[in-house]
């Protein structure tokens, strides 16, 4: 899920900064304080916008640079446990798959592919279904359900786990094949 958060904090502007415009200073330090932080309130920050910043500055002894009061918006990425996402598989390995959901890639562990005996084909770079005959490839799109979520307390990382073994998950392809057996089933039933 994206969120919007309105923020409020100073920012340092340093001296050798000083004679270059207040609002470009001002967005750039900010930016490399927030961007691509990993927060568990915020989740990942993925960018700064809207950024106000209060022209009359102080300084703290000691100190040659200046503080300012700011106010502006991140845009964050933050998934929520059982919430069901959709993304596009951009590794296969022999433990899974990574899924790119929303800015972030997800672990799709090999036990949470398919209700179905898997192998990993190193050279087709495929995960196959023994019975099915399904297979997940890298460039596959694919609909699973958010089952881990952990951020770090350094602000770095994150992990993000997914799992398709529910009905109506898996890759598109395979969904739309159910739904029509589903269907069909219905019809005959």
């Amino acid at each position: 899920m994206f969120r919007l958060f309105a923020v409020e904090d100073t920012v340092r502007i340093p001296p050798d900064k000083f004679g270059k415009p207040l609002d470009e200073v001002a967005r750039e330090q900010i930016k490399i304080k927030y961007e691509n932080m990993v927060d568990g309130e915020l989740g990942y920050v993925i960018l700064v916008v809207n950024v106000r910043i209060d022209p009359t500055g102080k300084v703290l002894p000691g100190d040659g640079s200046t503080y300012h009061k700011a106010t502006f918006q991140l845009l964050t990425f933050y998934p929520q446990m059982h919430e069901v996402v959709e993304g596009e598989v951009v590794e296969i390995t022999d433990f899974g798959a990574f899924v790119r959901i929303g800015a972030e890639d997800a672990l799709l562990h090999i036990s949470q592919v398919m209700d179905d005996f898997i192998s990993y084909d190193e050279r087709h770079g495929v995960l196959a279904g023994k019975e099915s005959q399904r297979k997940l490839a890298k460039g596959d799109l694919v609909r699973a359900r958010v089952i881990a979520v952990s951020f770090p307390r350094g602000g770095i990382g994150g992990k993000i786990g997914v799992t398709m073994r529910q009905p109506f998950l898996g890759k598109l392809e395979w969904i739309k094949e159910d739904v029509k057996k589903a269907k069909g089933e219905k019809a005959n039933a």
